[in-house]
């Protein structure tokens, strides 16, 4: 896929789950400031175009931030390879990464 075709991939996969965040209950959003932290870089890294939010290949609790439902940021998922879970890859690699549940996905994996 060419580069200038990744960048809206990755943008829509962030604010994918950055908009999940903002409809989970106000209970479940309320970030530590070491979460804000972590939030925050993982972000500026996103943004750096190094890396991107590759779906569906953290296992459990290694999840890079929000993993959808009953979750709020990073180690929080429940259960390995979580569909809507992400953690940062390098750009470019998401895809070929293989797990006993498929390939890891630019977005979120219903």
């Amino acid at each position: 896929m060419a580069d200038h075709k990744m960048t809206p991939l990755v943008a829509g996969a962030l604010a994918t789950a950055l908009a999940a965040v903002a409809s989970t209950p106000a209970s479940a959003q309320e970030f530590t400031e070491a979460q804000k932290k972590i939030q925050a870089e993982h972000t500026a890294l996103v943004k750096s175009g190094k890396v991107e939010p590759c779906f569906g290949t953290a296992l459990k609790g290694q999840n890079d931030c929000y993993a959808g439902a009953g979750t709020t940021c990073a180690g929080t998922s429940t259960v390995d390879y979580q569909g809507n879970s992400f953690r940062l890859v390098p750009k470019g690699t998401c895809t070929s990464i293989s797990t006993p549940k498929g390939a890891g996905s630019l977005s979120p994996k219903v």
